[in-house]
């Protein structure tokens, strides 16, 4: 299943190329696309694992972007 998020306050290209990365090598993601630009990710993963990424992605977020609001589309 496909999720959509907006990061709120995304202002790092270098910061938004490292969190795409880093949710990529997450277990259970079968992919992870952060557009810049837009400041949406989309993240692929299976219905029953959202609630256990979803706060590894916050984390990974927070960590090179303390200020950002990530928001569910």
């Amino acid at each position: 299943m496909r999720y959509t998020y907006i990061l709120e306050g995304l202002e790092c290209a270098n910061c938004a190329s490292k969190i795409e990365r880093a949710i990529n090598k997450l277990k259970g993601v079968s992919s992870a696309q952060l557009n810049f630009l837009t400041t949406k990710l989309f993240v692929e993963t299976d219905e029953a694992a959202i609630s256990d990424i979803l706060p590894q992605i916050e984390k990974i977020v927070k960590k090179h972007e303390p200020h950002i609001n990530i928001k569910k589309t």
